[in-house]
């Protein structure tokens, strides 16, 4: 494979270069190749789709693309971090588009609520809508940046494979208060009912259950005040390629429509991938991409695990699911106008379908969505004068006695969608030219996601850090894994950090080759 040229520093090659096997290129495999280049490996990159970027990947239809997956960038210092450890600079090579309104929240009683740039515009929202929730706001306020500094800072990146790494943790979590849910601190801190979910929905960005996934995450609102939301011109897919590009001018290695069947070992090492064919390909070390899930259960299925294992996997909880479907349409640019990049459309329960989603698995009638309008800041999603959507919709995930039959339930799905969305683009399925869907079931045979969790493990607290998979495996010495199944979890910020963390596990080359 080979991606379009740009200039780019490259270090220059060490004597000995031992392989490195990347299997996945999620934004997690790979940030974890280019940082596997820069420590001096041979890196190879193998994925079974026919575009980068895993779950930020995206196909094109009619001349619209649609970007499938995360839709913005919250930690660009993550990025630039990670170009520069690696030797470049990622604003050379990737273009950002700051977004203000991060999102606009509205609800059924006809009230909504933006969620801005500056600090002064902030609190300006808060006293328009929530003027009796200001106070609680700022304390809240402070609340996530101690959890930022606990939680992202320290704990997210450092390894966290030994007990001892939770243990001398402990007392944070008891002094931040990490028992407390997401949705019950932000309940503790303000009145109003619409201001306690705008400050509780975050861990669904995440996959998790406001209701019971750990306080720590309520650190997302400090992300979004300390360093903005931004865009990427040519979406995340753009992000992907430049990370390949890197990845070829370190001299490693992508193919892509390369699915492997297993990872082959002897007593505690790794020895490489067996790919869909039977072909074997060599290797000094491997990481995983792949879900964890997928990972344990089907590429090490001739292996005894002792901790990963089915047993194991089918105790756990997985995140929720993700009805997607994305949209094109003619000659509406200039339509819309009160409809900005990000819209958040509230159901009439926020609680009860949460319940229905996690507790109940069960889909509901009623809906939430997410409505993304990329055509708002990037004119190359679609042709001219004409926008670009996709519309989101937590659902439940297949781990159920009684899955959901989405090649029946699709189209009804869709004609209860549609309905909501006309109360926002009103007449926009008429203007429709080109679309695509996405539901659980597709996330399992796409992604091969386990049970179609759109973000692999639920981020509870107990499947958290430690109780996490871990960067490297407890089975094999040189078997590492990378993504939102993995510490420190899911979303763009925390699947890159996994490499960081990786990078602290994997030795340099120099430190092989003196072995």
């Amino acid at each position: 494979m080979t991606l379009p040229e740009r200039s780019l520093r490259v270090p220059t090659d060490p004597p000995y270069r031992p392989k490195a096997i990347v299997i996945g290129a999620g934004l997690g495999g790979l940030s974890a190749a280019m940082r596997l280049g820069a420590k001096g490996y041979h890196v190879q990159v193998l994925d079974r789709l026919d575009r980068l970027g895993g779950r930020g990947s995206s196909i094109s239809k009619n001349g619209f693309r649609f970007d499938l997956g995360p839709t913005i960038l919250t930690v660009p210092k993550v990025f630039e971090q990670l170009w520069a450890d690696c030797g470049g600079s990622f604003h050379d090579d990737v273009t950002l588009t700051p977004v203000d309104p991060y999102y606009e929240i509205r609800w059924p009683d006809g009230s909504h609520f933006q969620i801005r740039n500056t600090e002064q515009d902030m609190l300006a929202e808060v006293k328009r809508l929530f003027p009796n929730d200001l106070a609680g706001y700022n304390k809240f306020l402070k609340d996530c940046e101690k959890r930022y500094l606990f939680g992202f800072e320290g704990l997210g990146r450092k390894p966290m494979h030994r007990l001892w790494d939770l243990i001398k943790e402990l007392p944070g979590f008891v002094r931040l208060r990490a028992d407390r849910s997401v949705y019950a601190h932000a309940a503790s801190r303000v009145k109003d009912p619409r201001f306690r979910m705008a400050l509780s929905f975050h861990p669904l960005f995440i996959g998790g259950d406001p209701r019971h996934v750990t306080s720590m995450y309520i650190l997302v609102s400090h992300l979004e005040k300390a360093f903005g939301v931004h865009y990427v011109q040519g979406g995340v897919q753009e992000l992907a390629d430049a990370m390949g590009r890197f990845i070829e001018r370190q001299g490693g290695n992508i193919s892509l429509g390369t699915t492997v069947d297993e990872i082959t070992f002897k007593d505690r090492r790794v020895t490489g991938v067996k790919l869909a064919g039977n072909r074997h390909i060599d290797a000094d070390l491997v990481v995983s991409n792949a879900d964890p899930g997928w990972t344990y259960d089907t590429l090490l299925r001739k292996a005894k695990t002792k901790r990963w294992n089915s047993a194991r996997l089918k105790q756990s909880r997985w995140s929720m699911g993700l009805f997607v479907w994305y949209f094109g349409t003619r000659g509406t640019r200039d339509m819309w106008s009160d409809v900005g990049h990000h819209t958040i459309i509230n159901g009439p329960r926020y609680r009860g379908l949460l319940k229905d989603i996690f507790d109940k698995v069960s889909l509901a009638d009623d809906m939430s969505l997410y409505i993304h309008r990329p055509s708002v800041n990037d004119p190359s999603v679609a042709p001219q004068g004409d926008d670009c959507f996709y519309a989101l919709s937590p659902v439940p995930n297949l781990k159920t006695n009684t899955p959901v039959d989405w090649a029946k339930e699709t189209p009804i799905y869709l004609d209860k969608m549609r309905d909501v969305l006309e109360q926002t683009i009103p007449g926009f399925s008429d203007k429709i030219v080109a679309q695509h869907v996405l539901t659980p079931k597709d996330f399992q045979n796409r992604y091969l996601s386990p049970h179609g969790a759109g973000f692999s493990i639920e981020p509870r607290i107990f499947q958290s850090a430690w109780f996490r998979p871990h960067n490297i495996s407890e089975d094999f010495d040189n078997l590492y894994l990378v993504g939102a199944g993995t510490h420190p979890g899911a979303g763009i910020p925390s699947v890159v950090t996994s490499s960081e963390v990786l990078s602290h596990l994997v030795p340099a080359v120099a430190k092989i080759g003196a072995s």
